[in-house]
């Protein structure tokens, strides 16, 4: 990056909040609550579960199913897999649902970041994910007094790495997209999405392939390192 940025947008979960910890809490509790999984190895509840999760994003995300079949798909299948009755499958996803919104935290220097970065330039949100859970992140982190712009796929009618959504948050910022940094930790989501459309893109993670890291502006995994590179 040859001149600093005019606008930065974040990735919410997984960049700045630990989505994966909070799954993993509410799919304990989920366990926990109902007796139809006693006798259910957790470790293999929980791998299915990702696995299972995954592939009705990618549907979703391609238009296969709606919204509401992927929160009820994505319990049902997974007990399936597992021989376990299916029949509170709905249930049970509402239940998550619940136990989710308990556990959700900053990742380790996230915040701080965060902040100091909020002081020096204008910031924004750009994440992928349904538009009530969403708000509801943007509420408890404060994040509607904090960010300029927030940008929920949902809302924008395309996810990420679609270049519509894209396209929609750059015009928000009344910017170029060679002027605008985002940092996110997926490769296809963020990485891809991003450089293709022109942005610069920090990518959040602690591996990646050499192909996949040139795709990327800066390459960091403590938010210490991003701070640096942006002078903040």
């Amino acid at each position: 990056m040859t001149q600093p940025p005019a606008f930065i947008y974040f990735d919410l979960d997984d960049t700045l909040l630990d989505h994966q910890a909070a799954q993993q809490a509410a799919l304990s509790d989920v366990l926990v609550h109902f007796q139809l999984f006693d006798k259910t190895n957790h470790s293999a509840f929980i791998k299915t579960y990702a696995q299972v999760n995954r592939k009705q994003w990618r549907d979703y995300s391609l238009g296969y199913i709606t919204k509401e079949q992927l929160q009820l798909k994505r319990f049902e299948q997974t007990m399936r897999a597992l021989d376990l009755p299916v029949d509170d499958s709905h249930m049970i996803g509402n239940y998550y649902l619940r136990c989710y919104r308990n556990h959700w935290k900053w990742l380790e220097g996230a915040l701080e970041a965060f902040e100091a970065i909020r002081q020096r330039y204008p910031v924004g949100i750009l994440t992928n994910g349904f538009t009530e859970t969403q708000k509801l992140k943007f509420e408890q982190f404060d994040l509607y007094d904090k960010a300029d712009q927030l940008v929920i796929s949902e809302e924008a009618g395309a996810l990420k790495p679609d270049p519509v959504i894209f396209e929609y948050a750059t015009s928000l910022t009344d910017q170029p997209a060679k002027d605008i940094f985002y940092v996110g930790d997926s490769y296809n989501s963020d990485v891809v999405g991003g450089s293709n459309f022109g942005w610069q893109v920090g990518w959040f993670t602690s591996n990646g392939a050499a192909e996949q890291q040139n795709k990327a502006a800066f390459i960091f995994d403590d938010f210490k390192e991003l701070r640096t590179f942006l002078e903040v």
